[in-house]
């Protein structure tokens, strides 16, 4: 072949491929669009996901409102639903993410955070030398150059790993070459100031107009009762509340109300115990002391100072992952102390369903003095809305005995109630009880039962 028709033949394949690159090539927008508008329940054209990451539910009512804020250019999408490199289909992604307890991520993005793990280890690896592509997960090799990213990090600062989970992500994203749109934005228990900065950021980017404030009602403190007079615990007060002014009685068991203390500034939250059709909210509140001997500030107000008769300022705010099942399916409830509270609402509407194949788990320090709303629940067990109830009352024999004794002794009951599809519930006291009820799952259902639990969302939690 002559030097002309080599020279020929150079200058046909550098012309179509310019043409490929400057005509026909997809642009990165155009492949997140497509992939995006391919995607059931996403809007075409949206080029923005919200991705909520939830324990309580203050996320999703922070991730529902930032996505309306932004319109048809969003989508809101539950961090259990999303693979990391679906991710891809954006231009920019919004993280609203909890943290449970110390740094740890929210139940709900276990597989995610599973995917972040399984990339850095990985990642390691090939530092290490060569690496089996076959071996790798889809996920580790996914490079997030050119994708903007916002993150909102939920948390309490009394814990060491404040926003843990939060701050994870903001680095396995950096890691993994995405772009930060601003500072993550770290929140201190629904801190009202860090709450106006995502707000303003939003503004700045999106022109988006966003109200992150809780909206709060008078409502009127009817009545207030010791449940534990004789107990051998810090006093429990229920608290029997009523709309103050023309507020409908609407929550769902589960949810959680959060109370102004006092003229304070301080805000704090608590499981209702009842349900609608009961005319009422109820509250469980055990009175606490700082080391010093001060009552704590929320405690004492609402079982001490506040008199019956009169108003304070009440948001309820949904918690729709802690939610009873519509369908009949069997329930397990397991908690301790106030924990009490959230499963009493969660059983008290299984019973207004007509669903009975209930089974209650419960610890305290003595039966006789320490057993909230024994007789209710006695009454029911009678009746057949329980199934079973089994009790753990650790100060009552010379052998301590607490929830987590309980379900070990009954191990063989529970993997036939999860073979059923039960989904199971904990709510109580985080540090403790919340860890060996886990533990004691994982021993008993074995890593495939614990994880088919979590897969089928069966296992819900709601601890402090």
């Amino acid at each position: 072949m002559s030097l002309e028709a080599i020279l020929a033949i150079a200058a046909v394949a550098a012309w179509l491929l310019l043409t490929w690159f400057t005509l026909l090539r997809p642009s990165a927008r155009q492949v997140r669009t497509a992939s995006s508008a391919g995607t059931p329940g996403v809007p075409a054209g949206a080029s923005t996901a919200v991705v909520y990451a939830s324990q309580t539910g203050t996320a999703i009512e922070l991730a529902r409102r930032t996505a309306q804020a932004l319109g048809d250019r969003a989508v809101l999408l539950p961090i259990d639903r999303v693979a990391p490199e679906q991710l891809l289909a954006y231009e920019q992604v919004l993280f609203i993410a909890s943290t449970y307890g110390e740094g740890d991520a929210p139940d709900m993005a276990h597989a995610f955070h599973a995917r972040m793990l399984a990339a850095e280890a990985t990642d390691a690896s090939r530092a290490a030398g060569p690496v089996d592509p076959a071996s790798a997960p889809h996920a580790a090799g996914a490079s997030f150059a050119g994708l903007r990213v916002g993150i909102l990090a939920l948390g309490d600062s009394s814990y060491s790993q404040f926003c843990g989970f939060g701050m994870a992500l903001e680095s396995w994203l950096k890691r993994r070459g995405a772009t930060l749109l601003f500072d993550t934005i770290r929140v201190d228990r629904a801190d009202p100031r860090a709450l106006d900065a995502w707000s303003e950021q939003l503004s700045l980017l999106f022109q988006a107009r966003l109200d992150t404030g809780m909206h709060f009602d008078d409502w009127t403190l009817i009545e207030r009762s010791t449940s534990n007079p004789s107990g051998a615990g810090r006093p429990c007060h229920e608290l029997r509340w009523r709309p103050a002014g023309d507020v409908r009685l609407e929550w769902k068991a589960g949810d959680i109300a959060h109370i102004e203390i006092g003229d304070s500034g301080e805000r704090r939250e608590y499981s209702i115990a009842s349900t609608p059709s009961e005319g009422m909210l109820r509250l469980l509140v055990r009175e606490h002391q700082q080391p010093d001997g001060t009552p704590g500030l929320g405690s004492h107000w609402l079982g001490s100072e506040l008199a019956p008769g009169a108003a304070a300022r009440l948001h309820i705010r949904a918690n729709p992952l802690f939610r009873a099942p519509d369908d009949d399916r069997p329930a397990i409830f397991v908690g301790n102390g106030t924990g009490i509270a959230g499963l009493r609402a969660l059983l008290q509407e299984r019973l207004e369903q007509g669903h009975h194949d209930n089974w209650l788990v419960f610890g305290e320090r003595t039966r006789a003095g320490d057993f909230h709303w024994g007789d209710t629940f006695e009454t029911w067990l009678r009746q057949g809305k329980l199934q079973r109830m089994d009790l753990a009352f650790s100060r009552d024999q010379a052998e301590k005995r607490y929830v987590h004794h309980l379900l070990r002794e009954s191990a063989a009951d529970l993997r036939e109630w999860a073979g059923r599809g039960a989904l199971l519930y904990v709510c109580g006291s985080k540090d403790g009880m919340a860890q060996d009820v886990d533990q004691a799952l994982r021993d008993i259902l074995g890593p495939h039962g614990y994880e088919a639990l979590l897969q089928r969302q069966g296992y819900r939690r709601d601890v402090y």
